[in-house]
């Protein structure tokens, strides 16, 4: 299969009727006729843009004729010197590989420093050879580099893809082929491409090897990822990592085991727990007025303080046996880490196994930013006797398809893994038919990631985040007084560059994350996570006059074409991932200056939001500003920010085993109970509030008046406001007698 990579001639006399410029032609005439593509550009120009090429190129080809060097004089040569090695400094920051050639008429490696020659291939002396071997000689050593790019999997799916070989296995599209035969199957056909479709196969295919016995090329790619994850073990899953939860919980724990959970876990957690028959015992985030969920205080990891909290809860007490698990949010939706080497220190021998849910963090082991903030590592302290597992969604950050997930291992210096039993769990969780597309890119995200390249990656996602908050607090100053977005972070913000790491440390009571007196040194924000702050609300969950709910913003951008990750009340949530780029950052702040611009001038929802009219008739004839005062009026006149705090962080009553209250609903032993009635019931069901998508409560816990509250109002937004709707997973909305009725699935009293 041929891949596009051309070779990159930087020349300023490759257009010139000279010489040289004759002779750099024939070379680039001698390569395409090798079969290669030639990109030809007379200067260096932007040295870091030029050096970002590597990622397409298979080689450069530098020219060090007298015109570079300035014709002779000891200030240009040096100048130009200079130049060629910032320029191969560039490169080899991001790709240690990639063929790199010089070439000149009079000049010679005499002239050229050590520290350039030895990130070169060659050195090509122009006339000496003919066009046509330099050429072969250019074109052996860029197929040997690209041929060691593709990871196993990744090589063997590209060749079985090119073979041309007929499919008598499922799936039954046969490659594509069936697809041929309709007209809607057609445009799907050209959408998605003869390769995708080709490489759509199902594990019949030996010679691919296989996801579900971890054999083969696949195995052969786990290995290759272990490896640049400097962990033990690493397995790949094709369902997301709420899936790799469930696999780690179901390799270790078993009914009426005791589970150490953070009470701002996904719901794959907890639905694990409801799985596997555990009792939970809750770690209590913190959490600020903008909704922001924060870092579990220190002391709730002491060893002695959770065998308080396995003795206060009623399934659990007496229990003789240590907690089977330990799961932690690691870092949590807005970019809170956890030391985990003071965690690991803490809990080792405390608690069997400890799950950090990284998936938001695959990329911390790649830059030193992050050193002691993620589980697994180079260099990362092995604990004596817990295992650690780390699941991370590599479609999240990193550059996998979407459901590319990894689970990290590494083992204790007492504990080794069984990966046969580790493997049955395995198997009880993933599909007999997984998409290799999938395994392919969990392949490929692994293999971008290998140093340089990958440090180079996530170094570059820091820094447009930083750029990208500077930018905001440059647009800040000069409104002045008038009002503007504040991004969520420290006070200080280094004027260039990423700055210090303890910039962005939690201090104790710093009123800019608003979660109170917090351990020195225990929590950091991710600077690539950027929450953006709407005006309307203050930390302390005090409303002004006027304010700008996020919703609005966040359906403002998405009708000017950015989508946004996540919307609270007056917040909402990017990330800065390897692929984000300063067009869309620059994009995000001129359209918030849009906004800005319609809000000041109450532009009619008609012109800013005319496909939301289009759904919502109603709200026609309002202006911008006028629907963020009436929205923003309802939130003030129920002191929504400090009710949902309370919410959060209010008393959870277990009253049944998870899985014994959730085995009611299977059973239809339960009550539809509508939300005036729920306060002391016990719900059957896990009850989720989007935003934050962080469930309330588990099966078995009772509603509380506060739960209660929040959930009337909810009602009442919802019914005032179509379009803005609060989304509650549980709340179930149905018609009763013509009206609507808001219910939760409770356990039927005995």
């Amino acid at each position: 299969m041929r891949f596009r990579f051309p070779v990159v001639i930087i020349d300023e006399d490759f257009r010139s009727e000279n010489a040289s410029g004759f002779g750099i032609r024939a070379l680039a005439k001698a390569l395409e006729s090798e079969g290669l593509e030639v990109l030809g550009v007379t200067s260096y120009g932007d040295l870091t843009s030029f050096a970002q090429q590597q990622s397409r190129a298979s080689c450069f080809i530098l020219s060090i004729d007298d015109e570079e060097f300035g014709a002779g004089s000891p200030e240009e040569i040096q100048e130009a010197l200079s130049t060629l090695r910032a320029f191969v400094k560039e490169v080899r920051v991001r790709n240690e590989d990639i063929p790199i050639f010089l070439y000149g008429e009079t000049r010679t490696s005499r002239h050229i420093p050590n520290d350039v020659l030895k990130e070169l291939h060659g050195f090509i002396h122009m006339f000496e050879d003919t066009p046509e071997f330099i050429a072969r000689y250019v074109v052996r050593e860029s197929r040997v580099y690209l041929d060691s790019l593709a990871p196993p999997f990744f090589r063997a799916l590209t060749h079985y893809a090119a073979d041309s070989s007929y499919s008598w296995h499922c799936p039954g599209h046969s490659g594509g082929v069936a697809f041929l035969k309709s007209p809607v199957g057609q445009m799907f056909h050209q959408f998605f491409g003869e390769n995708m479709l080709r490489a759509d196969v199902c594990n019949a295919v030996d010679e691919l090897g296989q996801l579900l016995d971890h054999s083969g090329p696949v195995a052969a790619s786990e290995l290759n990822a272990a490896r640049i994850f400097n962990c033990d073990h690493l397995f790949f899953v094709t369902n997301g990592t709420s899936t790799s939860n469930k696999i780690v919980w179901h390799s270790t724990v078993a009914p009426d085991d005791i589970v150490v959970v953070d009470r701002n876990c996904h719901k794959s957690i907890l639905h694990a727990i409801i799985m596997t028959g555990a009792i939970p015992v809750f770690l209590m985030p913190t959490r600020n007025h903008y909704g922001i969920i924060g870092p579990i205080p220190l002391d709730e990891f002491r060893p002695e303080n959770i065998r308080r909290k396995i003795e206060a809860n009623p399934f659990a007490k007496g229990a003789k046996s240590r907690p089977r698990v330990l799961t932690i949010t690691q870092s949590t939706y807005d970019g809170v880490l956890y030391n985990v080497d003071t965690i690991k220190s803490l809990l080792d021998g405390e608690i069997n196994t400890l799950l950090f849910d990284e998936a938001w963090l695959p990329h911390a082991s790649f830059h030193e930013f992050y050193v002691g903030m993620h589980a697994i590592g180079k260099d990362r302290p092995r604990c004596h006797d817990s295992m650690v597992f780390a699941t991370q969604s590599t479609h999240k950050l990193l550059a996998g398809l979407s459901q590319a997930s990894q689970i990290l291992v590494q083992e204790s210096d007492s504990r080794t893994l069984d990966r046969n039993t580790f493997i049955e769990a395995y198997l009880m969780h993933s599909s007999t038919s997984p998409q290799y597309a999938i395994i392919a890119s969990c392949d490929v995200a692994a293999a971008m990631m290998e140093p340089p390249g990958g440090t180079a990656l996530v170094h570059e996602s820091i820094m447009e985040a930083l750029d990208f908050r500077r930018a905001m607090r440059k647009v800040d100053e000069e409104f002045g007084a008038d009002w503007w977005f504040k991004v969520w972070g420290p006070d200080y913000l280094a004027e260039e560059g990423i700055g210090d790491r303890d910039d962005w440390v939690l201090k104790a009571d710093d009123r800019w994350h608003g979660f109170g007196d917090l351990a020195s040194g225990f929590n950091m924000l991710d600077p690539i996570k950027a929450t953006v702050i709407t005006p309307g609300l203050d930390v302390d969950g005090k409303f002004a006059d006027s304010g700008i709910p996020a919703a609005i913003v966040t359906k403002y951008l998405a009708e000017h074409g950015i989508v946004v990750e996540k919307t609270g009340l007056y917040s909402f949530f990017i990330m800065f991932t390897i692929g984000i780029t300063k067009g869309r950052w620059n994009t995000m702040v001129t359209e918030l200056q849009q906004f800005k611009d319609d809000y000041d001038r109450n532009q009619p929802l008609w012109r800013v939001l005319p496909e939301f009219i289009q759904a919502y008739p109603r709200y026609e004839k309002i202006g911008l500003r006028d629907l963020c005062d009436q929205i923003h009026g309802i939130y003030k006149a129920n002191d929504v920010a400090r009710l949902t705090t309370e919410m959060y962080l209010s008393d959870f009553i277990p009253a049944m085993k998870p899985a014994v209250a959730f085995a009611r609903m299977a059973h239809r032993e339960i009550d539809r109970v509508g939300i005036d009635d729920l306060e002391g019931r016990i719900t059957s069901v896990l009850l989720t509030p989007y935003p934050p998508g962080i469930p309330l409560l588990i099966p078995g816990e009772r509603f509380n008046s506060t739960i209660v509250r929040y959930l009337q109002f909810a009602r009442v937004f919802n019914t005032q406001f179509p379009g803005f709707e609060t989304d509650i997973h549980g709340l179930v909305k149905e018609k009763v007698n013509g009206e609507t009725r808001y219910c939760v699935d409770c356990v039927k009293p005995s």
